[in-house]
């Protein structure tokens, strides 16, 4: 079998150099690859040769030149990639923005701060749809909310003393090129 060789017009040549390389500037990389592999096809190199180089099997080296033949420049670009569906739709997620900003007493909960273990429970009896908790913190972080955690303070502290020692004792215990914690000792 003959290999397929791509005869590229000098002009041809110098858009789709240009094209890769503002591909490659934009983090496009997958596109990038396959306007090189168009290149390296038009300089007469076989789809095996152009595997090697890239790192890519030679059936998809074989495809992108097939497509670029076929259907020109555009068929080397990203298409959409549908992925799984959402199983919570718009409409639920704004529901479930309302539901965490009444707070989570308003929801049956005896704590006055969200957890995402909460959440995940509501989501679960709310709109039938169990996520994981990491995924629970991605829809939030896409509604907007953030983490946020409480701040620690001691039940018996002195706020004199810790004021005192926050403002002068520790910056003094830091590392420092002049010994730090040693002049203390």
């Amino acid at each position: 079998m003959r290999a397929r060789i791509l005869e590229l017009h000098y002009r041809t040549r110098q858009k789709l150099q240009q094209f890769r390389k503002e591909a490659d500037q934009e983090g496009e990389y997958r596109v990038a690859r396959r306007i090189h592999a168009v290149l390296l096809n038009g300089e007469g190199k076989t789809s095996g040769e152009i595997s090697v180089i890239l790192d890519s099997p030679r059936s998809k080296v074989s495809h992108w030149i097939g497509l670029y033949e076929e259907h020109g420049f555009d068929a080397l670009l990203e298409g959409q990639r549908s992925g799984r569906p959402a199983l919570l739709q718009d409409l639920d997620k704004l529901l479930l923005a309302d539901m965490i900003e009444s707070g989570p007493r308003a929801c049956g909960f005896l704590s006055g701060v969200w957890s995402t273990l909460m959440i995940q429970k509501v989501v679960e009896e709310e709109f039938e749809v169990k996520y994981h908790p990491r995924h629970i913190r991605r829809i939030l972080w896409e509604l907007g909310f953030s983490v946020q955690r409480p701040k620690r303070v001691l039940a018996k502290a002195d706020p004199l003393k810790q004021n005192r020692w926050r403002r002068y004792i520790y910056p003094n215990l830091k590392k420092s090129p002049h010994g730090g914690i040693s002049n203390y000792l």
